[in-house]
């Protein structure tokens, strides 16, 4: 029968209740050591009723434990429950319970639950730390931690106050405040200061990052001291590296502007960034053809050689013309813009352009007459061809 992870966690709690009342009948009673505890559950072992109280350097049962503390090898069946430490190795089919801490490896069908830890702790559904883990946390689930020095891995989501080492999950890491790295799936969220990096396959969030964030969609900061690199958006108040098609940086600049080049493509263009990186993104329309062709434009931008009056913009893009159909036109362009500031809003800037196209249409093929290199596929339409062109444009920045 497939336990559902309710059943799982209402089952973890029954155990954890009926230890801990078995644990708290005999916290009146001295404590002695014993080398081997051997039992079936709880009270029927060696120990009987006594285990509580008793130090063990070998412990076996068939289903569950008790014991003031593991000083060796502990093995259940089901639960091996510890009032006190465990130095050493313990091993159960579904869960290990430690009222303090933990100097060596927990290894748990379904979860692992301590006060500290300083070691490994393997569990397929989560591990649970209520204090400081010096050593790495390995779930299926999910990790939970407050202070964690080491690494956290789990399938879902890894939960720490404060991180010193690295989180890695297959969906998300939260921490207050990052020593290290997140890398995750989905997302890294971090309220507090991120030293190193984040590492998401869709977002990352911190405060202060001294490092890189690297994300599929967005990242979100207040300064970054390094590289942003996202699939679609950068936020934050200082950035001077960002990488993405809209950069949304409070001190840095944006603009619109209106562009024309050799093959009559008019585009109004936004374009964002910090200090030398920037995105564009835009779109309007190609007038050479009968069809007036939808264009549409992205790519990433530097500002070289700045100065009160003058820069040089290099832009490497990417050009889509075409009505959304069979008839295509692609086309990558290199760019070398010298610009001229005027005042400190407007912007002309004008230069020549390396471009590649691939089109597998006639008119795509005669929008420019002179190429300095051309191929016809044979088994298919796709003509491609390299030539020199030029773009000239105004932006308006704010």
């Amino acid at each position: 029968m497939r336990l559902t992870t309710k059943t799982k966690l209402n089952l973890l709690t029954a155990i954890a209740c009926f230890t801990m009342q078995a644990i708290t009948a005999f916290s009146g009673k001295a404590q002695t050591t014993d080398r081997v505890h051997l039992g079936f559950i709880y009270p029927i072992s060696t120990h009987g009723s006594h285990a509580p109280l008793d130090t063990n350097d070998f412990s076996l049962h068939l289903l569950a434990g008790v014991s003031a503390s593991e000083k060796g090898l502990a093995i259940a069946g089901l639960s091996n429950v510890a009032r006190g430490d465990v130095k050493g190795l313990a091993v159960a089919g579904f869960s290990n319970h430690l009222g303090t801490k933990s100097d060596g490896l927990l290894i748990a069908g379904f979860a692992n639950t301590y006060g500290n830890a300083k070691g490994m702790q393997f569990a397929g559904f989560a591990n649970v730390a209520a204090r400081e883990v010096e050593g790495a946390q390995y779930a299926g689930f999910i990790n939970k931690a407050g202070d964690m020095k080491g690494v956290q891995a789990a399938g879902f989501i890894n939960v720490a106050r404060e991180v010193t080492g690295i989180q890695l999950a297959g969906f998300l890491n939260t921490a207050k405040q990052v020593k290290g790295s997140q890398i995750a799936g989905f997302g890294n969220a971090s309220v507090g200061d991120v030293s190193g990096s984040q590492l998401s396959g869709f977002f990352n969030h911190g405060k202060d990052v001294a490092g890189s964030q690297i994300a599929g969609f967005v990242n979100i900061a207040r300064k970054v001291k390094g590289a942003q690199i996202a699939g679609f958006i950068n936020i934050a108040d200082s950035s001077d590296c960002p990488i993405g098609i809209i950069n949304i940086i409070r001190n840095g600049e944006k603009s619109i502007g209106v562009s024309i080049d050799e093959t009559e493509t008019t585009l109004l263009s936004f374009r964002s960034g910090g200090k030398i990186l920037y995105g564009i993104i835009g779109g309007g329309f190609n007038w050479t053809t009968n069809n007036d062709n939808y264009a549409i434009e992205a790519g990433l931008g530097a500002h070289f050689f700045p100065s009160k009056v003058f820069r040089i913009n290099t832009e490497l893009a990417s050009t889509y013309l075409g009505r959304f159909d069979y008839d295509e036109y692609y086309r990558a362009s290199l760019r070398f813009m010298p610009s001229i500031l005027i005042g400190k809003h407007l912007e002309l800037n004008a230069g020549p352009s390396l471009n590649y196209i691939n089109t597998n249409n006639e008119a795509g093929k005669t929008m420019v007459k002179h190429y300095f290199h051309e191929h016809q596929n044979r088994w298919d339409d796709n003509f491609q061809a390299w030539y020199i062109g030029y773009k000239a444009g105004l932006n308006f920045k704010f």
